[in-house]
This record gives structure tokens, C-alpha cells and sequence, in this order.
């Protein structure tokens, strides 16, 4: 009665986290286990170095949104390939997926892109349709690239369990499967502006050049996360600070597009989602540990190999799984209770737990706009006042497009782990 009392209340609306503490408050006590373990875990996490970057990679994304960084980035991805064929498409896939990565979050890009590039899309002749799916569907990936969040998170839940996943290698691992999937929705796009005659802007190199100078602040960004931390001069931790110290001091100093005392407001919202993410994951992880105790994981891993004896099988299975996951679960959400059980099962069927981890992030990335309740198939019906039998159909040939990249990831593991040492 207790248990579906608690689910009960999670179906409701309960916080998640409040139902993840009364869930293990409610198992430790079945067990006979001290439920003091439940706040010692709060206090473990908070010693957790990979945990150090979350915060400020955090408040680093949500300045860059509150600014008018994505119309500079606009500006400077139109400039430089909107003279392509289908080059607007091109503009809008890799400008949605560079705000994803800082953000961690598409529906964040959604509601900041979509009211500056659906009229734009529309306007040069690309048919309502498409445009929605584009918007709906074409920055999900950027949860591949640094510095994403559930990336960061990944590392966090998945190293007690395998030393072999740090947030540096899970970073360069999905540098290629990230390229992958922008690359194959810029080749649509392209044959899409062909097909339907799209007109091309003409090359000009003095908006590029001026475009560029707009921008010339935060251009250098990623070059600085990256080569600070492939180059050895920085941990994770200590590029997360410099990112976030040096959006501030562009946007607030130098562009003075955010007021100072507009900061205390994004602070705020930003510690808020670390907050909840952290508060999930003491919970989730508490979770976890009792699992682990009455040595749940071992128990399903056996059941599965009873049934399951090839590796190609297993990755069948886990796909099918996590699709429908991330169409049920937030990402964050997802990653904290999901992870620690496939992480001992993909361990024992030979795949390695970084390839586990692209694998994961772009299941989940594709559920946010997979129907029935993919996150942001609701984000865009308020934004774009659509219903979401519309936008699920305008998303589908993008779906289709990213399961067959899903499918290269998750069956060519060279992708993932060429670079990982």
C-alpha cells in the first residue's frame, strides 16, 4: 500500500525528488537499513569533484540565453553557409545545436530560436511543415557536445561504477557521433532547399567579416573550454569556472545586454535546476545503493542473460528500451535512475561504458520529440501553437533520419571510442 501510495502521488504531480526520498526512506526501513544513509549520500555527492563543473557550466548556459548570443550566433552561421543550398537549414541546425550544448536542454533553444527562425524559414519559401519538424527536432544532439550538462552528468553517475568514464574522455568520445547527426540533417536540409527551389543568399565577405566582429567575444568560447582541457591546462572543473566568469564579464560588461541586477534572477534559476538535478540525485542515488545492497542489478542482469546471449541482441533491446524512456522521462531524470543499472549489464555483454553513454544520450535526445509525451513536442505546441499530432508528424522524417545515425553509433563503435584512450 505504501509503494503505489508514493507512486501514486508521483503520477499526481509530486516532486521527483520527494518521491525518490519517500521511496527510499520506504525501502531502507523494509530492509532493515538505517535510513541516516539517505542524508549521508546528500553529503557524499557534495564531495564529488566531477560534480564542481555542473553549477557553473549551468549558469553559464542560461546567461548565454538570456543575452542575444543566439542572433549573433544567428548572424555569424548565416553568413558564413546560408549561401549553401538549403543553407538556412544548415544556419538553423548547427545554431540550435551550439545553444543546446550550452543550455542542456532543447527546449531552452525552442523558445530562444523559434521565434527568430520560423518566420525566417517560412519567408524564404520552406513549407510549414518541414520548418516545425526542423525546429522541433534539429538542435536535439546538441546534448553531445561540450559542454553539455547530461554529459557532465553521465560522467558523475557512471565512474563510481567504471573508473574508465571521466568527463574529458566522454567529451572527445562524442565529438564524431555529434558531427555524424549534424552532418546527415544537413544533408536533408540541403536536398530539401534543392528539391523545393529554394533561392541562395549570395556570399558576402564583408558580412561575414562584420558578423564575426559582432561576435568576436564569444566566437572564442568553445576553442577555450576545448583547448583548455584536451591541452592539459585545465581540468573540467576549472574551464566550467572560466566559462562562466567569462560569460558574465561579455554580457554584462562588455556587450551590456544583462543588467547586474538582472544577474541575481539568473543566478537564481539557473542553481535552481542544479538544485533539483542535485536533490534527484542524492535521492536517485540512494535509490541505487539499495539496489545494490539486495543486489537488484546482478538479480535483472541474470534474468536478461537468461534470454539474451549476444551483444548485438542486447543493444536491440537497450535501444527499444531507452526510446521510450526518453519520451517518458526528463533527461536528467533518466540518467540518474536508468544509468546505474545498465552500466553492470552493458559491462557484462563486452560494451564499453563510454560507447554505453552515446548510446544513451542520443536515444534520449531523440525522445524529446517522440511522441507520446516527448518533451519538446509540448515546448513547441505553446511556442508555435500547433497541436502535437502536428508537430509529431513534421518531426517525423527527422526521427527517421537520427535513429539511422543512432544506429551507426550504436553498431560502429569506432565512432565513439577511436579517440578514447
Amino acid at each position: 500500500m505504501m509503494l503505489a501510495l508514493i507512486v501514486g502521488l508521483g503520477v499526481l504531480g509530486a516532486a521527483m525528488f520527494a518521491v525518490f526520498g519517500a521511496l527510499a526512506l520506504w525501502a531502507y526501513q523494509s530492509a532493515g537499513l538505517d535510513s541516516s544513509l539517505v542524508i549521508s549520500e546528500l553529503a557524499r555527492l557534495a564531495t564529488l569533484p566531477l560534480l564542481r563543473a555542473l553549477p557553473m557550466f549551468a549558469l553559464a548556459g542560461y546567461v548565454l540565453a538570456e543575452s542575444k548570443a543566439s542572433e549573433r550566433l544567428l548572424r555569424v552561421s548565416r553568413a558564413a553557409i546560408g549561401w549553401l543550398p538549403g543553407g538556412l537549414t544548415l544556419v538553423t541546425i548547427v545554431s540550435c545545436t551550439l545553444l543546446t550544448a550550452f543550455t542542456g536542454a532543447s527546449g531552452v533553444t525552442l523558445v530562444a530560436m523559434g521565434g527568430l527562425l520560423l518566420p525566417a524559414l517560412l519567408k524564404e519559401g520552406y513549407r510549414e511543415r518541414f520548418s516545425l519538424g526542423l525546429l522541433t527536432s534539429g538542435g536535439n544532439m546538441g546534448v553531445l557536445f561540450v559542454p553539455s550538462l547530461p554529459l557532465i552528468l553521465y560522467a558523475v553517475i557512471a565512474n563510481p561504477i567504471s573508473n574508465e568514464v571521466t568527463i574529458d574522455r566522454l567529451f572527445m568520445a562524442a565529438l564524431a557521433p555529434g558531427l555524424l547527426s549534424v552532418v546527415a540533417l544537413g544533408i536533408y536540409g540541403t536536398v530539401i532547399g534543392v528539391l523545393h527551389k529554394i533561392p541562395r543568399s549570395r556570399f558576402s565577405l564583408r558580412e561575414l567579416m562584420a558578423s564575426i566582429w559582432v561576435a568576436r567575444w564569444e566566437i572564442p568560447l568553445p576553442f577555450v573550454v576545448l583547448g583548455g582541457i584536451y591541452g592539459g591546462k585545465l581540468v573540467v572543473s576549472e574551464a566550467a569556472v572560466i566559462t562562466a566568469a567569462y560569460t558574465m564579464i561579455v554580457e554584462v560588461l562588455i556587450y551590456r545586454e544583462i543588467k547586474l541586477r538582472d544577474m541575481a534572477a539568473i543566478i537564481r534559476s539557473s542553481m535552481m535546476l542544479v538544485g533539483g538535478v542535485l536533490l534527484i540525485l542524492g535521492m536517485g542515488m540512494a535509490i541505487t545503493n539499495y539496489l545494490v545492497d539486495q543486489e537488484v542489478p546482478m538479480k535483472i542482469l541474470e534474468a536478461v542473460k537468461t534470454h539474451v546471449h549476444h551483444p548485438i541482441l542486447f543493444l536491440i533491446i537497450l535501444n527499444l528500451f531507452l526510446l521510450i524512456v526518453g519520451c517518458m522521462m526528463d533527461i536528467y531524470t533518466a540518467i540518474i535512475v536508468v544509468v546505474p543499472l545498465l552500466v553492470p549489464m552493458a559491462l557484462e555483454f563486452g560494451i564499453h561504458p563510454i560507447h554505453l553513454g552515446i548510446i544513451f544520450l542520443a536515444n534520449l535526445a531523440i525522445g524529446y520529440s517522440t511522441p507520446p509525451v516527448g518533451m519538446n513536442l509540448f515546448i513547441a505546441a505553446i511556442r508555435f501553437d500547433k497541436t502535437i499530432l502536428q508537430l509529431a508528424r513534421a518531426s517525423l522524417p527527422f526521427l527517421l533520419l537520427l535513429l539511422l545515425v543512432l544506429a551507426l553509433i550504436t553498431y560502429v563503435p569506432a565512432l565513439s571510442l577511436f579517440s578514447v584512450r
